[in-house]
């Protein structure tokens, strides 16, 4: 099974910028379109961005396009989120995924990581 491991989550500062990681094991990483999802305390999970495995295509949160850029390096079996002028609605726990076309619907991803945390401070 494809397995994903997120990093890079913390306390930043109102107005700072974060970066996650996600590494994937395997060899079908690069077919595979990835997603950034997040998760508040008593909210369901929500659509953050995603990108298609070739890295042509992004899309994002009419929210948050502006403040967060996805990005993938499939040399290194890595997808990033570059999180800029957070802010305290930010915070939550931020998950990345795996599936076969970038989407944002979180049922069309077959992989999850754990989740890394994301807390902005007032």
């Amino acid at each position: 099974q494809v397995q994903l491991v997120e990093s890079g989550g913390g306390l930043v500062q109102a107005g700072g910028s974060l970066r996650l990681s996600c590494v994937a094991s395997g060899r079908t990483f690069s077919s595979s379109a990835m997603g950034w999802f997040r998760q508040a305390p008593g909210k369901e999970r929500e659509f953050v961005t995603a990108i298609s495995a070739s890295g042509g295509s992004r899309s994002y949160a009419d929210s948050l396009k502006g403040r967060f850029t996805i990005s993938r390096d499939n040399a290194k079996n890595t997808v990033y989120l570059q999180m800029s002028s957070l802010k305290p609605e930010d915070t939550a726990v931020y998950y990345c995924a795996a599936g076969r076309a970038r989407s944002i619907y979180k049922s069309e991803y077959n992989y999850w990581g754990q989740g890394t945390q994301v807390t902005v401070s007032s």
